[in-house]
């Protein structure tokens, strides 16, 4: 092939490599609600698009669900009226949070289809906001003497992952998301009272740095490391990020120059996706090619949809998450067209 030729082929297959990241839209599918439900939210998907979330009735009484094969699954609680699941792994298990018989917050991974609650750290509280694929859980959860920690829980065994020096009753002191080489992120207080997402390996837990301001939170990892969540700039507005481990990159705003970014969840093709929040409206997003882009210009127009939340995605693109379908909350799954 001649010099020439090789360059036309060169830029037509760039062109045509713009033209697709530049037309990349979606499909959106209503989840629905379990029998009863008036309104539903999803958390999280798997490699094989299984769903998790909630289903909530009209006394607002929620119930876990799995979605899979194109129907919800009811799991439903621990015993209590209020439960969620907030991460599902690749064989389908579930972990979440729900309250008991004594509306005390428990929370649990699935065994089959049963929820099992996997105890705390000697308080009466505990919370699970990630699972990876080898069924390690990771939450919060109270001490007997108050104090809430992050924890992670294997084999039937919960281990406390410290603080970053903080002695106080903090939900924020959380485990968040947990990879398969199980790298452990999320937000802990510092004994100045700040608060920084953290990354956990080895026994040893690590501050994360900011966008300049006072302080950040870790929200998921991926398989290489890369994580995501939200920090603070210099001029004290929330931005989500992307980072390494070491520098944050920031994820930049489309819906206004104050608004507020949360990045939430992140693929292994470190495609973001969260929600942007300005002027008390909210927007799911994509993060991709170093573009953020609000998820509702990337669906058919006239679908009812207003996109507020995009809570996860998978490694073919596919991103669950809530909206307003005709003003009424849904879960919805989006798929790459």
């Amino acid at each position: 092939m001649s010099s020439r030729a090789r360059l036309v082929t060169t830029l037509f297959l760039l062109a045509a490599a713009s033209a697709l990241c530049a037309a990349q839209t979606y499909t959106i599918k209503d989840l629905g609600t379990l029998p009863g439900g008036k309104s539903s939210g999803a958390q999280a998907i798997n490699a094989r698009a299984q769903v998790t979330g909630y289903s909530a009735s009209s006394n607002l009484a929620t119930s876990v669900f799995r979605y899979s094969n194109g129907a919800l699954q009811n799991l439903g609680t621990l015993g209590g009226t209020t439960a969620l699941g907030t991460a599902i792994n690749s064989s389908g298990q579930i972990a979440g949070y729900s309250t008991d018989a004594s509306s005390t917050y428990r929370a649990f991974v699935t065994i089959g289809d049963t929820m099992t609650d996997i105890g705390d750290l000697g308080g009466n509280s505990a919370v699970a906001y990630g699972i990876n694929d080898s069924g390690v859980v990771v939450g919060a959860a109270y001490l007997a003497n108050g104090e809430i920690h992050p924890f992670a829980y294997r084999k039937g065994h919960m281990v406390d992952l410290g603080t970053l020096g903080s002695t106080q009753p903090q939900w924020w002191n959380a485990a968040a998301s947990i990879n398969k080489s199980g790298v452990i992120v999320g937000t802990s207080y510092d004994a100045e009272g700040n608060f920084f997402g953290f990354r956990w390996a080895n026994g040893k837990m690590q501050k994360m740095g900011t966008l300049g301001g006072l302080w950040s939170q870790a929200a998921a990892i991926n398989d290489h490391g890369q994580i995501t969540g939200l920090a603070y700039t210099k001029t004290g507005l929330g931005h989500g990020f992307i980072s390494n481990g070491a520098k944050l990159i920031d994820l930049g705003t489309f819906s206004g120059p104050t608004s507020t970014v949360w990045g939430i969840a992140l693929n292994n093709a470190g495609v973001v996706v969260g929600q942007s929040t300005f002027k008390d409206t909210y927007h799911a997003f994509v993060y991709t090619g170093g573009k953020i882009k609000d998820l509702n210009n990337l669906i058919p127009s006239g679908t009812g949809w207003t996109l507020t939340s995009a809570e996860g995605i998978n490694d073919a693109g596919q991103i669950a998450g809530q909206g307003k379908l005709n003003g009424q909350q849904h879960a919805f799954l989006l798929t790459p067209q």
